[in-house]
């Protein structure tokens, strides 16, 4: 597996696949009910990606063939010793890829990604009620720190 850094003209593909990850979450709680039928609505928001200096997105690919994607956010605290962070805000693989190691290759690319950027640590959040992926990021090495908890405003 294979880290491509993403483009603009990746816009549509990217927006199928937070599409598809999107809804996914749509089970865990109401608030994350997606607005949109399907993807094409949300491709100029996947375009305003590329605009944002604390964003980058990649192509997860395997041979030439594109199997998900990676959305990363450069983030800062700056009142900690460890004060810089990397944030995994989308990762992505399609289902037909999974359970082939692709998203623990892809984790071990944000590393190396934070090392050469010099942060302090990665970050990664997930629905609570998710125990796939609260697992996954488990067996890769990430340990549960903090609780964000939601409040609707109606």
């Amino acid at each position: 597996m294979e880290l491509v850094e993403a483009t603009s003209d990746d816009a549509e593909r990217l927006a199928e696949y937070w599409f598809a990850l999107a809804t996914a979450m749509e089970p865990y709680a109401d608030l994350n009910e997606v607005a949109y039928d399907d993807a094409e609505p949300a491709q100029p928001g996947v375009r305003g990606w590329f605009d944002d200096e604390d964003t980058a997105a990649f192509l997860l690919t395997v041979d030439d063939d594109r199997v998900g994607y990676l959305r990363l956010r450069s983030g800062k605290h700056p009142s900690r010793t460890h004060s810089s962070s990397l944030d995994i805000v989308d990762l992505y693989v399609a289902p037909e890829h999974r359970d082939s190691g692709h998203g623990g290759d892809a984790l071990d690319d944000v590393e190396r990604i934070a090392r050469e950027r010099g942060v302090d640590y990665v970050e990664v959040s997930c629905e609570w009620e998710n125990d796939g992926a609260r697992r996954f990021y488990e067996d890769n090495g990430f340990e549960p720190k903090q609780v964000t908890y939601t409040r609707r405003v109606d």
